[in-house]
């Protein structure tokens, strides 16, 4: 490993993080964690780029916010082929988001404010310019170096076919072939992602004992844990056997990522052994560090593996994300979500967006029923948000989802209601999905857009140059943060209402019971002293007797409107 500084920092006083808690009681089990896209959040340098000082410069608003962490995707050294998720150096930061030093100044910000910092793991490959991968490449076939990532020879009469049928999540073959020093064809190398993202052969120990220094890099940096990003990837089945023919659509993002399909690069059982791994390195560390997997595996009992006792503490509950609107399938997704992390000891998290998806104010008003793609939409998509209706909904979905037990993660700019940016051109999309596509698959750009501050500022307050790596588009300006701040009735105001009334009522730790006698469009429960309604139907609902904490839009003479949650209380 290449760093600047390998010096364990001095954690500042009033550091939020305690020695190990009692099984039951760690932070993480309750915690409400924000989702910073560091490129996309505030820009210090006015390059147009967001950086780690533009984001200390505004953690003070997420402490004002009321969550409890925030979790940074990566900012580490990268050729930004895949906005950061290609690594060349695991230890140390990009200059366009900073330094070493700023990452500190971030860090001890935080803790400071109360606010735990996640940072983003990336395990399953590194960046083709990553030296490891170099090393490879110029010591040939057979070397140690390339046992570090997975070559093969090809298949056909003289190796000019790749070794397997797999798809790249990115569109087209998961597999590059490369060039010899004399100019031949020589092997093939394996990436589920972009052919600059070369995959790591995780039965080599050589690549478990990196990981094992890269964990320790950061915990001794003071970082509060680790999301993991492809989690249910790392190992491969043995001899890496073809799939079954698919149809094309099942090499994209969106169906790859969900585990939609039983291929022999997803869910290996051999992966929970790496896991189990690290949580003994975190062991190792005072406090409640914490591990949450990004693993897209269905059914959610499945996903529930990756968080029994000895592994991981949390796994995103994408099953809970891509349910569609519609209240027995969101009851269904609540109870089994409850019943599998439960089950093992873990609790159930809860997430409507992310830097892959399309923003849940958009994906909620695509059609009446739909969850809506998770690939993106573009100006050519045959079908177009109802703004309106997608706020209204992502409004009510938000209220649901905090008053539920255990975790809830947000996603930068989900707290002003923004919507996916639909009308970008070609020429700014970055979404390596949406190149190796030829355009057919928009991408996640559409959710990745830097977010509005201030409504007449330049780059509306993500910097003061104006500039910005995707463009803005003008209807940002009625969503910035200052134009919400202390207006009742903003989606703003109604997120910190909410945060702040889920810790008082101590919902993440709560426990949750169905209230009966509600119609299939209602979803009633209790969690503590507080019940929730949320009316998904057409047919207005009673308000029950008690008082009213929050709505997440206004009632009608007393009784809940459509798309509409309450929290009241006895």
């Amino acid at each position: 490993m290449s760093h600047e500084n390998t010096a364990t920092s001095t954690l500042p006083t009033g550091h939020p993080r305690e020695l190990a808690s009692a099984p039951g009681s760690e932070w993480w089990r309750s915690a409400v964690i924000y989702q910073i896209y560091p490129r996309s959040f505030a820009d210090a340098s006015g390059d147009g780029i967001g950086d780690l000082a533009g984001i200390t410069q505004r953690l003070e608003s997420l402490a004002n916010l009321g969550v409890d962490a925030v979790w940074l995707s990566p900012f580490f050294r990268s050729p930004q082929k895949d906005a950061g998720y290609d690594v060349s150096d695991y230890c140390n930061v990009d200059p366009i988001f900073g330094t070493l030093d700023d990452f500190d100044a971030l860090r001890d910000r935080a803790h400071e404010l109360g606010l735990r910092v996640i940072v983003d793991l990336v395990p399953n490959h590194c960046s083709s310019e990553h030296e490891w991968f170099q090393e490879a490449m110029a010591a040939g076939p057979g070397s140690p170096e390339r046992d570090r990532f997975i070559f093969r020879p090809g298949t056909g009469e003289s190796g000019e076919l790749p070794p397997n049928n797999w798809h790249s999540m990115f569109g087209g073959p998961a597999w590059t072939r490369t060039t010899n020093a004399d100019g031949t064809p020589g092997d093939w190398y394996l990436h589920l992602f972009d052919s600059t993202q070369p995959d790591f052969d995780w039965t080599n120990p050589w690549v478990w004992e990196q990981f094992r220094q890269i964990l320790r890099f950061w915990l001794d940096r003071g970082v509060d844990g680790f999301r993991v990003d492809v989690a249910h990837g790392l190992m491969k089945a043995e001899g890496l056997p073809d799939i079954d023919e698919v149809d094309e659509a099942d090499s994209e993002l969106a169906e790859g990522l969900m585990g939609s399909l039983e291929v022999p690069y997803w869910g290996q059982e051999t992966v929970h052994a790496v896991y189990r791994d690290w949580h003994a390195v975190l062991a190792e560390y005072e406090g409640d560090r914490v591990l949450c997997a990004e693993a897209w595996v269905e059914p959610l009992a499945k996903a529930a593996l990756w968080v029994r006792p000895d592994e991981m503490h949390q796994a995103f509950n994408f099953s809970y994300l891509a349910t569609p609107w519609l209240a027995p399938r969101l009851r269904d997704v609540i109870t089994e979500s409850l019943e599998a992390f439960t089950g093992v000891g873990a609790p159930s998290t809860w997430v409507l967006s992310n830097h892959d998806v399309v923003r849940h104010a958009s994906r909620l008003g695509l059609a009446p029923y739909s969850a809506g793609p998770v690939s993106g939409i573009g100006p050519s998509s045959p079908e177009k948000p109802d703004a309106a209706l997608g706020l209204h909904r992502a409004r009510a979905a938000t209220a649901l989802m905090l008053a539920l037990p255990g975790s809830a993660y947000l996603y930068q700019g989900e707290e002003l209601g923004l919507p996916e940016v639909i009308e970008l051109d070609d020429d700014y999309r970055q979404d390596p999905s949406f190149h190796r596509t030829a355009g057919e698959v928009y991408g996640r750009d559409g959710c990745r857009v830097p977010i509005p501050w201030e409504p007449d500022a330049p780059a509306f307050g993500f910097n003061t140059t104006g500039e910005s790596w995707l463009p803005q588009p003008e209807t940002f300006a009625q969503f910035a943060h200052s134009a919400q701040a202390g207006v009742e009735g903003s989606t703003l105001e109604l997120y910190r209402r909410a945060l702040a009334l889920r810790a008082e009522y101590g919902f993440g730790l709560g426990a949750l019971t169905w209230l009966e006698g509600y119609g299939d469009d209602v979803i009633a429960f209790r969690n503590g002293d507080v019940t929730v309604i949320a009316n998904l139907g057409d047919a207005p609902v009673e308000v029950p007797a008690g008082e009213v904490v929050l709505a997440s839009d206004p009632l009608d003479a007393g009784s809940i409107p459509r798309d509409t949650t309450v929290w009241v209380t006895a």
